[in-house]
């Protein structure tokens, strides 16, 4: 009947070896794996006798020990990439497990257990967590890690079982014990370890009535795991601790040591509500806060609060006026944009007489479309991580905006080394063709390359995208690098540039070599140069510092400005303040007045 008996069960009443015992939960515990492939570990084993079971860890005596601790479905499990669909499949077996085969929960079926769980909480694959399509998994993975390890059985009156993104702790407790202290120093991610201390007071143990046990669980990624998966993230900022008491107990002392230490940060004391899923205030009370950590004393509930931690008071990096301050200026930058790309397409055929002014604005509506099309990216970026539509989506939004992003920056860039052309080899000109080729490899070609490099560098090692938003990563893989460091180092090379110009213009030399038409054409370049290359460095010098200092509300009010009108900057020191410009758009008024004004004469 497609049952997997990997042993005989207890004898049945009738004194016969039960072999069905076990058929539903092995089949609803297989049906978890489907995405995982290892699904043939559950499948009927056909063949000679005997091989079945040593496909499922048998030794050679026949005797498996799958059925006993699940241990025979850990390699395949560890060896598959912790990507949204397996990290689902993942916590849907370990539903399954706590749900149907959590009887007698011995030392080897605990360390199966949190060995798969460790798999899909290990710091680098938070990222992979906000694009997982039930944005209930971390609740529904911390909910199943509790019921299972509150059945662990004890030996010799304690237990410890500890990977390094989980640990599990034990006591009996009774009340002629003093306090119970656990305590638990876990890896968080790669600059360190944080800690974590559960403490039941004395006065709450004197309330058993007989010997009973407490069990303690450590998770030091679930909270920003469970801050990536919802919409309204609480910033946690220490480890979640889970603890599973007698009914009796219901006050204990929790002490968190913060991520983030920082003098202007406190801590608001929580419980994980496991009916509403959310952050919940009510569970805790502050006792201390200080830099480095925070004690809470916290009501358990064995059906509601068994789980708690520490959030950042609520600071206004999400308040309305950021939001208001992003949505207003990409939408004034979006609109300058198009209104540059409109007032460029008129004057067009006014402003191109000469292979210079041609040159200059060729890179000019290029650098307005690269940051056009950025800007555009970037709101369907932040929808597509909004709404959780999928992974591969956001990795796509993450590329282009990269490439699109950096196409800013190599345009700047190709205008830059036209104003060395035009200054430092002034008898050898080039063709339309040629710069229009050589324009394109540089301010398309570099990026491409650049972009293709960083996502099939940092993408199999899932460090591609930033937890939490589609855009590169930077604490796990510094992904970010591959777009910060060109951007600085191109504006530092406009700088040195424009440097050269006023040294090269103030020398009478200058004047004898050149012509005053293409000399003045090149000063306007370097007018717009000088202009929009500090603007950009200040932009992503404070975009650089969100992430050096990202609890700090200045940086990111200072940034979002600088960045959303990154267009209307363009518009303005590209186009409007440009005087040959200015005169082709007046010669196209008047023209269009003239033509107007024939046209009502003929009518009448």
């Amino acid at each position: 009947n497609g049952a997997i008996c990997i042993q005989p069960c207890s004898p049945s009443f009738h004194g016969e070896t039960s072999f069905v015992c076990e058929e539903r939960k092995w089949q609803m515990f297989a049906d978890a794996c489907a995405s995982l492939d290892i699904q043939s570990l559950f499948q009927p084993v056909h063949g000679k006798p005997g091989h079945g079971a040593k496909y499922f860890g048998a030794d050679d005596h026949g005797n498996s020990n799958c059925q006993a601790d699940f241990s025979c479905i850990i390699p395949e499990i560890l060896s598959s990439p912790a990507i949204p669909g397996n990290i689902a499949d993942i916590v849907e077996l370990l539903k399954k497990i706590s749900l149907l085969l959590s009887e007698d929960v011995n030392r080897g079926k605990m360390q199966s257990y949190i060995r798969i769980a460790n798999h899909i909480l290990n710091s680098s694959v938070i990222s992979n967590w906000a694009f997982v399509r039930d944005r209930n998994a971390g609740s529904i993975l911390l909910d199943s890690v509790n019921l299972f390890a509150g059945k662990l059985l004890l030996r010799n009156g304690s237990e410890s079982i500890q990977e390094p993104f989980i640990s599990t702790k034990g006591y009996s407790i009774h009340k002629n014990t003093s306090g119970k202290r656990f305590d638990f120093s876990m890896e968080f991610n790669n600059t360190g370890n944080i800690t974590g201390h559960v403490v039941i007071p004395e006065e709450e143990l004197l309330k058993l009535p007989k010997t009973s046990k407490a069990v303690s669980i450590a998770f030091p990624t679930l909270g920003a795991i469970i801050e990536t998966s919802r919409l309204d993230p609480g910033f946690v900022n220490g480890m979640v601790l889970s603890v599973s008491l007698p009914e009796e107990l219901r006050h204990i002392l929790l002490t968190f040591e913060k991520v983030n230490k920082l003098e202007n940060v406190k801590a608001q004391c929580v419980g994980w509500h496991s009916t509403e899923r959310r952050w919940d205030s009510r569970a805790c009370a502050m006792k201390s806060d200080n830099i480095s950590s925070v004690v809470c004393n916290c009501k358990h509930h064995h059906r509601t609060f068994k789980s708690f931690s520490i959030l950042m008071s609520p600071t206004m990096l999400r308040n309305a006026a950021l939001d208001y301050i992003t949505r207003v200026g990409l939408g004034l930058s979006i609109f300058s944009l198009v209104l540059c790309l409109i007032i460029e397409a008129v004057v067009w055929h006014h402003v191109t007489k000469t292979e210079i002014t041609y040159m200059r604005h060729f890179c000019l509506v290029n650098i307005a479309m690269s940051l056009l099309i950025a800007d555009v990216l970037f709101i369907l970026a932040a929808i597509v991580h909004h709404t959780a539509l999928n992974y591969q989506l956001c990795v796509a939004a993450t590329f282009f905006l990269h490439f699109f992003y950096l196409a800013l920056f190599f345009w700047m860039f190709t205008l830059g080394l036209l104003i060395l052309y035009g200054l430092l080899f002034v008898f050898f000109k080039i063709t339309r063709s040629v710069f229009i080729a050589t324009a394109f490899s540089i301010g398309y070609g570099c990026p491409l390359v650049i972009s293709i490099l960083t996502v099939a560098i940092t993408e199999p090692k899932n460090g591609y995208l930033r937890s939490g938003a589609c855009w590169l990563n930077w604490y796990e893989t510094k992904a970010l690098l591959a777009f910060v460091v060109l951007a600085l180092s191109i504006i530092v090379v406009n700088v040195v540039v424009v440097v050269v110009v006023v040294v090269k213009t103030g020398r009478s030399a200058v004047g004898e070599g050149c012509k005053s038409q293409d000399l003045r054409n090149m000063m306007r370049i370097s007018k717009n140069v000088a202009l929009l290359t500090p603007l950009l460095g200040l932009t992503w010098g404070f975009g650089l510092a969100t992430i050096v200092e990202s609890r700090s509300l200045a940086f990111h009010i200072t940034f979002a400005l600088l960045n959303a009108f990154q267009g209307f900057f363009i518009l303005l020191f590209g186009t409007l303040l440009d005087r040959k410009t200015r005169e082709a758009l007046r010669m196209n008024c008047l023209s269009s007045k003239r033509k107007c004004s024939l046209a009502k004469v003929n009518i009448f």
